[in-house]
This record gives structure tokens, C-alpha cells and sequence, in this order.
């Protein structure tokens, strides 16, 4: 294959595993194809650092928007990822040791080719733990893993739920309705480590809000709405989104977190907001939700997000 000027590689998941009709990775990949570059697809096993040059073993790739197969794989090659113009960081969570070495060989090339987000600002910004951050501008919130304390927050709150603070997606995310059942969480704790513990919101039934943000700037929303039988307004757990607008206490409170992870670095985040609240969710590692927005809106952020990547230095 021949060599290409401009290239942007994507640390992302297996490509067969995608669904495009939802995928914001797939989405961001079409709009910068449409732009001339040529895109090249890896997974996070596939790095190798030599001499200081970072290699990564995947496929340059051809997306289909309207063809049941919506790619084309070409020939596996080793590629030098400081060939790329931009290097997108799209994996799915969890944040673990795999994840925190695939950001350590990043940093050593984040000066030659412009990373989306910074691996170093990604290792540092644990999704929820950051928003601690913002404590004020949440329900009553601890972190921990003292099985007592959680046991105490019970006692005072009635409602809780409880949140792995290195998973994603809403998974193995526990409600609790003033019943503790020790042995559970018990078990629960050891198998998850520490957790995010919240008062319940019961408006969460109407859904929450997610807001994405670009370059510091708050760039629109949607409402996500559980399933009846669900807490969860996750699309992947059965979600539905719905047109939504940020009203003035949202809107500052996005402002104030969207200039907070500029200064730190994170060019794409989505932030969840229930009853003017942030639930402790500041997505840096994969934020979705772009394609459901443009269904809704008709407007491409992808779009946006390109023009905004050519501001980064």
C-alpha cells in the first residue's frame, strides 16, 4: 500500500465489534475521511516502543456509511504512529493497567502528533473520582471501600446507588433501597474495589442529560431516558434518547467543568447531569452520544470536532 500524507490512527476495539448506527468513533472517522485522511485502526496490544518510536500493528481501513459491511481492512502492517496527523484514543473503559500502559507509550510521541485526549491528561483524570472536583455541585457523595461507611450512608440517605469508579457504560451499578445486605456488598467490594457511593435521585426516572463538550465548549445535549423496569438511562442498557436544552443552572455548571478539563487537557468529554445535579460521570476515556444527537438535532458535531482539532498545538 502506498504511503499516506495525512493519516489518523484510532486506538479503538475490535472494528467488527462496532455498531455504526450508535458508535461516535465511527462517526468521528467518516467526517475526517470526507476530510482526505486515511485511517488507521489498532488495538492497545499491538504497541512496541524501539529507539524511542512508537509502533503499533494494525490496519489502514476504508468506512462505509451506507453498506452492511461497513469497512475494508487492508493488508496488516506496523505502522510508525508518528506518521499520523492525529492519534484518537477510543477504546472502551475499564481503566486498568492495560489501558495506563497504552497511555505511557503515547506520551512519548504526544509531541510530534496531536492525541486525542492527552494520554498524559487521561491517566490522571479517573472518570469519576474527578468529579470530586466538583463535590458541591453533586448529590451527598462519598468514595470508598469500607463496606461500613456505605452501611452508614445507607442509614442516612435511605436510597443509594452505588458505582465502580473504573467501569463504564452503567455496569455493575448496584441500587440500594434502605435494605443492606451485608454479605452482598460485601462480595460486591471485593469484586470491584472502590466505588462511587450517591444518594438516589428519583427524578433519574425522567433521565438524565448528557451534555458534550469540545475544546472547552459546551456544544449541546441529550436526554437519555431509562426503561421502565431500569434506573440505567445508558443507551446501552436500554436508554432511549430524546431532544433535551441545558437550562441556565446547567449550562453554567457545564461551563465551569468544560474550562476546569480545558486548562487540564481534554479536548472531547461528556458530563451527565440529573436535576441540575453532575452525578459524578466526566467521560474522557470514550464519550458517546454524538450520533443519537445529530438523529435528534441534525447537527454533526463531528464536524465541529475536527474544526476544533485543528486548534490544539
Amino acid at each position: 500500500m502506498k504511503k499516506f500524507k495525512k493519516i489518523i490512527s484510532v486506538q479503538a476495539d475490535a472494528i467488527e465489534k462496532i455498531n455504526i448506527k450508535t458508535d461516535t468513533t465511527f462517526l468521528l472517522l467518516i467526517e475526517a475521511q470526507k476530510r482526505g485522511y486515511k485511517i488507521f485502526w489498532y488495538q492497545t496490544n499491538a504497541l512496541t516502543l524501539i529507539n524511542q518510536k512508537v509502533f503499533a500493528l494494525g490496519y489502514f481501513v476504508d468506512l462505509y456509511e451506507n453498506k452492511k459491511k461497513y469497512y475494508k481492512k487492508y493488508k496488516k502492517i506496523e505502522l510508525n504512529l508518528s506518521k499520523s496527523k492525529y492519534l484518537l484514543i477510543r477504546q472502551n473503559p475499564p481503566f486498568n493497567m492495560e489501558y495506563i500502559n497504552s497511555t505511557l507509550y503515547l506520551e512519548k510521541i504526544k509531541n510530534s502528533v496531536k492525541i486525542i485526549n492527552d494520554p498524559t491528561s487521561l491517566r490522571n483524570v479517573s472518570e469519576k473520582f474527578y468529579s470530586s472536583k466538583f463535590i458541591k455541585y453533586m448529590p451527598p457523595t462519598i468514595f470508598t471501600k469500607d463496606i461500613h461507611k456505605i452501611q452508614n450512608f445507607v442509614s442516612k440517605h435511605k436510597k443509594i446507588v452505588l458505582k465502580p469508579i473504573n467501569s463504564y457504560a452503567g455496569k455493575n451499578i448496584i441500587f440500594i433501597n434502605k435494605k443492606f445486605n451485608f454479605k452482598k456488598i460485601s462480595n460486591y467490594l471485593k469484586k470491584i474495589g472502590h466505588v462511587m457511593v450517591q444518594k438516589f435521585l428519583p427524578s433519574i426516572k425522567k433521565g438524565d442529560k448528557r451534555v458534550f463538550i469540545i475544546n472547552g465548549k459546551v456544544m449541546g445535549a441529550i436526554q437519555r431516558v431509562p426503561s421502565k423496569t431500569s434506573i440505567l438511562s445508558n443507551i446501552s442498557q436500554g436508554g432511549k434518547a430524546i431532544k433535551t436544552k441545558l437550562n441556565s443552572k446547567e449550562k453554567n455548571l457545564s461551563k465551569l467543568i468544560a474550562n476546569d478539563l480545558k486548562k487540564n487537557k481534554i479536548f472531547f468529554s461528556g458530563i451527565d447531569l440529573v436535576s441540575g445535579y453532575l452525578i459524578g460521570d466526566i467521560n474522557v476515556t470514550s464519550p458517546t452520544g454524538l450520533p443519537q444527537y445529530k438523529d435528534l438535532s441534525g447537527i454533526n458535531l463531528a464536524k465541529d470536532f475536527w474544526d476544533n482539532a485543528k486548534k490544539l498545538k
